[in-house]
């Protein structure tokens, strides 16, 4: 396989194939970012299934807007997946840095820093896409063609699990920061998202229970 690719390139088996290997990257944040370029892909297969069907005209600008959101959505993910292996690698970058002086130790902890930082970051951004997105999942779920009801709450789950991957991935590269500041606006903005994800997710839910009411 070819290490340059972009994981949007990569073939599901070899990327499986390095994310299972000893390699430290991709990880946990670059699964968030593919879970939810997945859930945003069914988002625009469910409002797809429902453009041009018979007795959905009315809906038709709002899933023309959601396939819209959702595909744009879906680049959005793939590139934050590469953004965060291409930012815990810079953390392994740091780690190897000379640390022979009192220079070169100052330098190489402050790179670790920035990486962590960095590491932090990204993953944030996956959690932060996917709330936003999360609301579609909803509305595709609740006004979609009934018969891909399960799609439209399939993503929301892919979704979420997106969320809390990547906010596991925050909190984790967040503990490793030296500045209390740093950390603990990560660590709130974190829990605030996971909190946001928790009611959509239910919303969801409780839109895909209604569709399949007998």
């Amino acid at each position: 396989m070819n290490e340059a690719a972009t994981t949007a390139h990569h073939s599901i088996g070899d990327w499986l194939d390095v994310l299972a290997s000893e390699r430290p990257t991709p990880g946990g944040g670059a699964v968030a970012g593919l879970s939810g370029a997945a859930g945003a892909a069914l988002l625009a297969m469910t409002a797809r299934l429902t453009v041009g069907r018979e007795g959905f005209d009315d809906l038709e600008p709002r899933m023309q807007d959601l396939i819209v959101r959702a595909d744009a959505a879906r680049q959005r993910f793939l590139e934050l997946a590469d953004r965060d292996a291409h930012a815990f690698d810079g953390v392994m970058q740091a780690f190897k840095m000379s640390k022979e002086t009192d220079d070169e130790r100052s330098n190489r902890s402050a790179a670790i820093q920035r990486g962590y930082l960095d590491a932090a970051q990204v993953p944030l951004e996956v959690a932060r896409t996917a709330v936003d997105l999360l609301p579609l999942a909803e509305d595709a779920t609740a006004l979609g063609n009934p018969q891909a009801a399960s799609d439209g709450y399939s993503g929301a789950i892919a979704l979420y699990a997106a969320t809390r991957c990547a906010i596991a991935n925050v909190l984790i590269n967040a503990s490793s920061l030296k500045d209390a500041t740093q950390r603990d606006e990560l660590i709130a903005a974190a829990e605030s998202l996971r909190g946001r994800a928790d009611e959509l997710l239910i919303e969801s839910e409780t839109a895909f229970k209604l569709r399949t009411l007998p």
